[in-house]
C-alpha cells in the first residue's frame, strides 16, 4: 500500500460509511453513486460506469484496472477537489412534494 492508503476487511455499515465520506475507491458500477455525497469524490476502478452523471459533474474518474492509472485517478481527484455540484438536486425533493399536496 502507498502512503495514505490502507487495506482492511470486512466493516459494518456505519463505520465504511465514515471511512469513505471523503473520498472513495468503487469497483461496482452503483458505489459510484456515494460519490455524489457533498464533499465526497470517488474514483470507479473499472472502465465504466452506471452513473455517467458522476462522470459529468467531476465527483468521479474511472480508472480501470491498471494500477499507474489508479494513481494518477487518484492523485487528480486529491488535487480536483469536491467543487462539483450534485446532479440530482438538492435532497429536499420530499419536502417540495409535501408542500404541493397539502397547499390549497
Amino acid at each position: 500500500m502507498g502512503p495514505g492508503l490502507k487495506a482492511s476487511g470486512p466493516l459494518e455499515p456505519l463505520g465504511f460509511l465514515q471511512l469513505e465520506a471523503g473520498a472513495r475507491l468503487a469497483d461496482s458500477g452503483g458505489g459510484p453513486g456515494g460519490g455524489l455525497y457533498p464533499g465526497c469524490t470517488c474514483v470507479t476502478l473499472r472502465d465504466k460506469t452506471e452513473r455517467p452523471e458522476t462522470l459529468e459533474v467531476g465527483s468521479n474518474l474511472l480508472a480501470g484496472a491498471d494500477s499507474l492509472r489508479m494513481a494518477v485517478k487518484v492523485r487528480l481527484m486529491m488535487e480536483q477537489g469536491n467543487g462539483w455540484k450534485n446532479p440530482f438536486g438538492d435532497g429536499r425533493a420530499g419536502e417540495g412534494i409535501l408542500e404541493h399536496l397539502t397547499s390549497d
